[in-house]
């Protein structure tokens, strides 16, 4: 019995990791992003965390586009999304 208790705890660790990573993106955070995007031109359809990165799926100048933004909200990566 106490072998599956450890197991279970073991699996549980990185669930609960990742999931402490996505309650970094608050409400207030994610209107920091929005205001940040939309004052630079884009217009946000979707603010995700995946990875331990911002993900924001936005258009400019009708163009689809994913931007990737780090803690700082730098855009590290953009990536055209067919």
């Amino acid at each position: 019995m106490t072998r599956i208790l450890a197991l279970a705890l073991t699996l549980a660790l990185p669930v609960s990791a990742f999931a402490s990573s996505d309650a970094v993106l608050t409400t207030e955070r994610m209107t920091e992003i929005r205001t940040k995007l939309t004052n630079e031109g884009y217009e946000v359809r979707k603010i995700d965390m995946e990875d331990g990165m911002i993900e924001a799926y936005v258009l400019k100048d009708g163009q689809r586009l994913e931007l990737y933004l780090d803690t700082a909200l730098n855009v590290v990566r953009t990536k055209v999304d067919d």
